[in-house]
């Protein structure tokens, strides 16, 4: 599909970014993809042992435009297959933010894992948001639900 198509069919946001990584600027890998991943910006690769975390940079910055927020989360691939996952997932950057994207990985595997310099640690996805007017009330309307929660309709 060609860009103006794109265009004409999906709402988009500009997002101001600077680039202090010798990789590109992340991208969709389709037309139809929510998240974009977040490559590890490194002078050398990072060992992550077992139970281990870390902080990995990616050496770019952005502004988000008021009312929106970038959610860091994991690489199913990643997850599934390396035991590697984003520990606060997902982590969330505020519009106000200017500091460096960093991503906090954990290993979760019984093996060490090795990211490497360009790796592709996570995926970030750019997301409205709306701001909550607190309205302090007595005693909330009824539901069917209730307060049943924590699995309280079964497993099946």
């Amino acid at each position: 599909m060609n860009s103006s198509f794109q265009r004409n069919i999906f709402k988009t946001v500009k997002v101001q970014i600077v680039n202090q990584s010798h990789h590109q600027v992340p991208a969709y890998a389709t037309i139809l993809s929510a998240g974009m991943d977040l490559r590890a910006n490194l002078s050398q690769p990072i060992t992550l042992r077992p139970m281990e975390r870390c902080l990995v940079p990616t050496g770019l910055f952005i502004a988000l435009p008021k009312g929106y927020e970038a959610q860091v989360r994991p690489r199913s691939g990643l997850a599934l297959k390396k035991g590697v996952t984003v520990l606060n997932s997902p982590g969330t950057i505020d519009a106000d933010y200017r500091g460096e994207i960093c991503v906090i990985l954990v290993n979760i595997s019984s093996e060490d894992f090795v990211i490497e310099d360009g790796e592709r640690v996570a995926q970030m996805v750019v997301a409205r948001h709306e701001t909550v007017e607190w309205e302090q009330v007595e005693t909330l309307d009824s539901t069917e639900r209730g307060e049943g929660g924590f699995g309280h309709t079964g497993v099946k």
